[in-house]
């Protein structure tokens, strides 16, 4: 009888120890990165509402955990069983159970981006945002239209161009249209900042205003160095009552027209639109794009030059005169021989 009592417990010793053993793996399991799919990614979308058992049977399915008992484990250990966040999820690398409480329980959602260049139109970033897979080009067009995000700045705003400002936004599944707007406005409003409003008052000018000029200093040139020289020629032109000849304001007023077609003419530079500068004085009625910062800050800021006009290279790059009769001069070999030239080795 005393040798079958301590079979017994030696059994029972050994059952102990063995279910001890295998508590300490399933535990300790919840440590252990864990990669159980093929692709390159998976995304795992979590809805509102979901239950913590359909979270753990989701990821264990696409194989971001090994099986829902060790997500229930590294929920236990954690105790943030109540705090998952909905949203959707992208997993690339072998990442433990426990990790993957902690991504859910701090809301690390997948976040996809969309790219908005400097000088686009709103037009433009419209068909940019449909693009992209957020939603419709429509929409983007309407949140485009709420000046209510720019009273305090433009009271005169009839919509938002020159005020989305160009950068990368990454966003969260389900993000909408005024999302990105907002943030888009947010932006704008932390780079134009109190101290470039600040030197905006001291110039006498206003956020529109500002902003206007930006935007033609924008579309003019890429380079950075000629950005305060271009910002010079508009100034001076503008301090003179000259008319700024600025040929991207004729094209948006085209483009407003849906007129157009990708070639500036002789007739097009007489087409009447308050945006054409050729034809109208001062700056035109609003901004042409969306500057960027370093066209906010030539834009208060030109350099101390006396230059009135400027022609293209050809090459991105820019040929600045003081005189028209420099001007001419300029243009006659910048333009009218440079494709003379081309035609003829084109021949």
């Amino acid at each position: 009888m005393r040798k079958l009592f301590l079979l017994v417990a030696v059994g029972l010793l050994l059952v102990s120890g063995l279910l001890a053993y295998a508590g300490k793996r399933l535990y300790e399991g919840a440590d252990n990165p864990y990669r159980g799919y093929d692709e390159a990614a998976v995304l795992v979308d979590i809805r509102p509402g979901t239950s913590t058992r359909e979270i753990g049977r989701r990821l264990a399915t696409v194989g971001v955990v090994s099986d829902e008992r060790t997500f229930r484990i590294a929920l236990w250990r954690t105790g943030r069983a109540r705090g998952l966040q909905a949203g959707e999820y992208r997993f690339v690398d072998a990442i433990s159970a426990m990790s993957v409480v902690d991504i859910l329980a701090s809301g690390r959602v997948y976040l996809r981006s969309v790219t908005f260049p400097e000088g686009l139109t709103r037009g433009e970033m419209a068909r940019r945002f449909g693009q992209s897979g957020f939603g419709s080009a429509e929409a983007f067009l309407t949140a485009s239209e709420r000046v209510e995000l720019v009273a305090s700045l433009d009271p005169e705003a009839q919509n938002l161009e020159g005020y989305l400002f160009p950068e990368t936004y990454s966003l969260p599944q389900g993000a909408t249209a005024d999302d990105l707007v907002e943030a888009m406005v947010a932006q704008f409003e932390r780079t134009f900042n109190g101290s470039l409003q600040e030197r905006a008052r001291e110039r006498g000018l206003s956020v529109r205003e500002v902003v206007t000029l930006a935007s033609l200093i924008q579309k003019e040139t890429g380079l950075d160095e000629e950005r305060p020289i271009v910002s010079a020629v508009y100034s001076n032109r503008l301090r003179r009552q000259m008319l700024l000849q600025c040929d991207p304001t004729v094209i948006y007023g085209l483009q407003l027209e849906g007129l157009y077609d990708g070639n500036l003419t002789r007739d097009n530079l007489r087409f009447d639109s308050p945006y054409n500068t050729y034809v109208y004085p001062g700056l035109p009625p609003g901004p042409i794009a969306a500057p960027g910062a370093a066209d906010l800050k030539a834009a208060l800021e030109p350099a101390d030059v006396s230059h009135l006009y400027f022609v293209s290279r050809n090459d991105g790059s820019h040929v600045f005169a003081d005189t028209l009769r420099e001007h001419n001069r300029n243009v006659r070999e910048y333009q009218v021989e440079y494709f003379r030239r081309r035609r003829a080795t084109t021949r």
